[in-house]
């Protein structure tokens, strides 16, 4: 069964990713947190906004097929997706003027090609946080790179996500509201994450 943990920056989609990881004795597919162009990135978004997401595009798709090699029948866990890298990241660049048409219409040519090639997840977990939340787990987990994220590009990734899943996601979803179900410091919330995995689980293999 592969699952999916969505989110923006700061969300929790390691830990949840790590968490579940642990309870299902499963595999686990994190984020790529070295990006050769990350830093230069936050640094000069006009400059590096292409590469960065063209070297993350590459990453997902070597990790997808790493899944998809594995062929394992247990659960796999996979800390974000390649649809979010498209349809919020990229196009939220594009949107920004930070990367041009004619670069989002040569990413948008490889992501197509590749996404009619791999599976949707059995399961998207979806964690909606607002940016105070974002922001707070950001500084709580220091990562140099991340200190100066402008909370206006939070918000923008924010309003995309919200569009893409109550508009556009069209597969099995779970919506947790991170501002109120805090997976960490309450173990119920974790308990009713499991319970819907479970549910889940039972249905597809009746």
């Amino acid at each position: 069964m592969y699952i999916a943990i969505a989110g923006n920056i700061g969300s929790g989609k390691t830990t949840l990713t790590q968490m579940l990881t642990e309870r299902y004795h499963a595999k686990c597919y994190l984020e790529e947190c070295d990006n050769p162009y990350i830093g230069d990135f936050y640094e000069n978004m006009n400059r590096w906004a292409f590469n960065l997401q063209i070297s993350f595009l590459g990453s997902r798709i070597k990790q997808t097929m790493d899944m998809l090699s594995d062929g394992g029948s247990g659960f796999i866990f996979q800390d974000r997706t390649i649809y979010e890298d498209a349809h919020i990241f990229a196009d939220n660049l594009h949107e920004m003027g930070l990367m041009s048409t004619r670069d989002i219409e040569t990413y948008m040519k490889i992501f197509r090609l590749v996404t009619s090639l791999i599976p949707q997840p059995d399961l998207l977990i979806y964690l909606r946080a607002g940016v105070p939340t974002l922001i707070s787990q950001i500084r709580k987990r220091g990562r140099e790179y991340e200190m100066n994220i402008d909370e206006l590009y939070l918000k923008r990734l924010n309003d995309k996500y919200d569009r893409w899943i109550d508009t556009a996601y069209e597969g099995e979803l779970l919506v947790v509201d991170k501002d109120r179900e805090d997976f960490v410091s309450d173990p119920a919330v974790l308990d009713k994450i499991c319970a819907h995995i479970d549910a889940l689980h039972a249905r597809l293999n009746k």
